[in-house]
């Protein structure tokens, strides 16, 4: 990230030299530090708010709702992880803390959820398919309140913030669809190794 930072700082100033605008280059720097500022200052208060908001649904039990309606579903995407296996609970948990767009509860559950997913790979260090398939689930993250992206927009003055609920969870469920054939696409081109055979 910080070489990334250093590569458009660098960039900044050659394009400033090639056009001959060094001198509003200080200027320009901090004045866009000021807007990033008051950015954040806005953006800390909405997304306190929202998250305030996301962790009263979850302490109601909304996630563990949301999980129970999730439940059959990932049976049918995950024939291959027993429905007992702590594997299971921390997948139906962490689609449904993505779900109501609560990233940092869902993160934890998606970690225990590979790991558990690992213990039972019959080839360690290679992503056995339910790992694959779980990964893209996540990745592509059906979600009904997009919290951080509704919290941008409120702090760059959006008259409704809340106004691409529709379009994100249409994008979100097309991309799930999308990585969910991806997955099964991808596991018949691509068999995994049988057990011990890292090659």
């Amino acid at each position: 990230m910080s070489a990334i930072w250093v590569l458009l700082l660098v960039a900044s100033v050659v394009v400033a030299a090639v056009t001959g605008r060094v001198g509003a280059l200080p200027g320009a720097i901090a004045e866009s530090a000021g807007r990033a500022v008051t950015l954040s200052l806005g953006l800390a208060g909405v997304l306190a708010l929202w998250m305030g908001l996301m962790k009263v649904a979850e302490e109601a039990g909304l996630v563990r709702a949301l999980g129970r309606l999730a439940r059959p579903i990932l049976r049918r995407l995950f024939p291959s992880v027993p429905q007992d296996s702590p594997a299971m609970g921390a997948m139906t948990m962490n689609i449904a803390a993505n779900v109501l767009g609560l990233g940092n509860a869902a993160t934890p559950f998606g970690i225990r959820a590979m790991e558990e997913l690992e213990r039972a790979n019959p080839t360690p260090g290679t992503a056995s398919d339910a790992q694959a398939l779980f990964c893209a689930l996540n990745t592509a993250s059906v979600q009904l309140v997009p919290a951080t992206v509704i919290a941008l927009r409120a702090a760059a003055g959006a008259r409704q913030p809340a106004d691409i609920l529709a379009a994100t969870l249409l994008a979100s469920c097309c991309a799930t669809v999308a990585a969910v054939c991806a997955a099964w696409a991808l596991r018949r081109l691509f068999p995994a190794p049988p057990p011990g055979d890292r090659t």
